[in-house]
């Protein structure tokens, strides 16, 4: 197999236009250029280059064999450079949008652990619940629980959203644990509203079937973060994202209700940013 060094060596050697001038750009003797065009030509078992006082002059197999040897010197200049873009250190400015839930309990800790990791970089966090606008606010990268509609940007899925019916364990020593669907109706809930809308139907599924209850309760509100300290206090049972009761459902400050029956999960989280043609490899 042909040293990919000695091709390297012979492109050069034509682009410079002699064996001295091919030293200088390598920054090695002329007598080691000399050796690895020898060797190059031993291998191949032809002369590449006619010489003379004055000049080189390409053989016939030399002319071929310089189109591949360019190729590949182009082809390790490349790789060079992606190499030297990962070797280099992380640096720069990061803008993230996110929802103030999501924020709070999973961006914050990770953001935390980046910075130490990466402390040539900058992190402004924007946490709110409304959809900025990710290309004239800046904005790098948005966490978003919600469809895709803006087709200049990209979207990559982080993970599914399941829900959950939780209630504390006070609340439920207080006013019992529901067994089926309809004994919701029965109970205190705490309700998700947003845009004057109260959500008072909460859909159950099992076997394929899916009953659609409708509960009541004097509570409405519309943060989740809100919503999940409510029942944490015992207020009432609640229909809420799992990512946002995950520490208080392991650790027992919640109980998940009606788990044999299915719910219909939220929308996916995805990470969205700006399409663009060219991005850095160390961004």
């Amino acid at each position: 197999m042909l040293n990919p060094q000695l091709l390297t060596t012979f492109a050069t050697i034509v682009s410079a236009g002699s064996i001295s001038a091919a030293a200088v750009r390598l920054g090695c003797g002329k007598s080691v250029v000399s050796r690895q065009l020898a060797r190059l030509e031993a291998d191949l078992g032809t002369r590449l280059i006619q010489r003379t006082t004055r000049k080189l002059t390409l053989t016939e197999v030399g002319k071929v064999v310089l189109l591949e040897a360019q190729q590949i010197s182009r082809a390790l200049n490349n790789v060079a450079q992606i190499s030297g873009q990962f070797q280099q250190e992380v640096r720069g400015t990061l803008r993230i949008a996110c929802p103030r839930p999501l924020g709070q309990r999973h961006l914050v800790p990770l953001i935390t652990e980046f910075t130490r990791l990466h402390p040539l970089v900058e992190v402004t966090l924007l946490v709110e619940d409304r959809m900025a606008d990710l290309i004239a606010e800046q904005i790098d990268v948005a966490i978003r629980a919600a469809q895709l509609e803006d087709s200049s940007l990209v979207a990559r899925k982080l993970a599914d959203n399941p829900r959950a019916l939780v209630a504390a364990p006070s609340y439920l020593e207080r006013a019992g644990t529901p067994c089926t669907p309809e004994d919701l109706a029965q109970h205190d809930c705490l309700l998700w509203t947003r845009d004057n809308r109260v959500y008072d139907e909460w859909p159950l599924g099992m076997d394929g079937h899916t009953t659609l209850v409708r509960v009541q309760g004097r509570i409405h509100i519309n943060d989740g973060m809100a919503l999940a300290a409510t029942a944490c206090a015992g207020a009432g049972i609640t229909l809420i994202d799992r990512l946002l009761v995950e520490q208080e459902l392991a650790d027992g400050t919640l109980v998940e209700l009606l788990t044999p029956y299915s719910l219909p999960p939220g929308p996916p989280l995805h990470a969205v940013y700006p399409a663009r043609q060219w991005l850095a490899l160390n961004t």
